[in-house]
């Protein structure tokens, strides 16, 4: 998944956060601070703000958020919009996490020092 341009989305979920030390973590969370996140949850809805913090639960705050949703009756545009500000979303009913990055930020974010 891609957005604008030469900025590809890393899929958080996947960078093993779960195999790396508690100092190793709090370094890479560090790293993905004020990039733009696309988080899904399970009713469907995407949620695209600045990552603000997790909790050790797996909470997020992302701050300046948009949501989007599927319209299900026939409209010009497939996609709804809303601006939302500050919000929080639950680990509980997160199903997907994505970071916007240039290719070199992705590589040094798969790389823990």
């Amino acid at each position: 998944m891609e957005q604008g341009g030469d900025k590809p989305l890393i899929e958080v979920e996947r960078c093993g956060v779960s195999e790396m030390g508690c100092s190793d973590t709090v370094n890479w969370v560090r790293k993905l601070l004020f990039r733009r996140m696309l988080v899904g949850i399970k009713d469907g809805r995407f949620f695209l703000g600045t990552f603000h913090c997790i909790d050790k639960q797996g909470n997020i705050i992302l701050q300046d958020t948009v949501e989007y949703r599927s319209t299900r009756c026939s409209s010009p545009s497939p996609m709804e919009q809303r601006c939302l500000g500050l919000i929080l979303i639950p680990s509980s009913s997160r199903t997907s996490c994505h970071i916007d990055c240039s290719i070199d930020e992705k590589l040094s974010l798969l790389k823990v020092n």
